[in-house]
């Protein structure tokens, strides 16, 4: 797993138990599900279609530093289904851990359009 993604967790993040908000902490994952998927695709039209179940082992407070991983599980014809886990870097505790998610590869007027990748491609090796 590439951890792309770290993030400072500040009272603007926190529920009112003084930890960090489960709505805020998944859109942080879907924002990187997301800046994943229009990299690896090549495309600024994708969407989320689905997130698997969501169970919390852990939370942050503030003061905490949070990563986020992302690595791709399987490219479809449309779609790219990823895997994503957050971890504590301060507790050395996972936080969450989803199995899928299910990002969907668009057109301009938004209908589905099949991306042709069938591997990761990283950066430095399409400069090439």
């Amino acid at each position: 797993m590439r951890f792309h993604t770290r993030k400072w967790v500040k009272p603007e993040d926190l529920n009112p138990n003084g930890t960090l908000f489960g709505g805020r902490l998944l859109a942080w994952i879907d924002e990187e599900a997301a800046l994943y998927a229009v990299v690896q695709l090549e495309n600024a039209h994708v969407v989320t279609k689905y997130i698997a179940e969501i169970d919390f082992k852990s939370s942050a407070k503030t003061g905490d530093i949070i990563e986020i991983g992302i690595e791709v599980v399987k490219f479809g014809r449309a779609s790219l289904t990823l895997r994503c886990e957050v971890r504590n870097m301060m507790t050395r505790e996972a936080i969450i851990t989803l199995e899928k998610i299910v990002m969907v590869n668009l057109d301009g007027e938004g209908n589905v359009k099949p991306h042709g990748k069938i591997k990761i491609e990283y950066i430095k090796d399409r400069l090439k």
